[in-house]
């Protein structure tokens, strides 16, 4: 879904998506779709909706590695998927995955993350 005019000019979010398993990565990479829980569900939908951009950076828990990073490319709707099983994932949302390449949490040591007390982005 292409972006109003009007949201050009909004800032962009980025966010850190924590998987449980790597068969979850593969999925949305060949299917261009994510669900999360429905805790994060009003987070994200107002991201996408109050910004221009929204980055989805992703990593495997305890991979130590971030997976990718993917444009979040629509609104988290009510329909779920069967992809991910009944793993209290709330709805379906479409992804565009820009990168899909393994990146060891050493090479972003650098960035920090100011919203949570100045820790390592990882």
């Amino acid at each position: 879904s292409k972006l109003p005019s009007s949201r050009q000019n909004m800032p962009v979010r980025y966010f850190i998506m924590k998987s449980s398993n790597l068969q979850n990565i593969g999925i949305s990479q060949q299917k261009g779709i994510w669900s999360t829980t429905p805790s994060n569900e009003r987070k994200l939908n107002r991201a996408f909706w109050e910004s221009s951009m929204v980055y989805l950076i992703f990593s495997v828990q305890g991979s130590g590695h971030f997976q990718g990073f993917a444009r979040m490319d629509s609104s988290i709707g009510c329909e779920k998927s069967q992809d991910w099983g009944s793993a209290g994932f709330g709805g379906v949302f479409k992804v565009e995955w820009i990168r899909k390449e393994s990146i060891p949490f050493q090479f972003a040591h650098h960035l920090l993350n100011p919203w949570n007390g100045n820790k390592k982005v990882q």
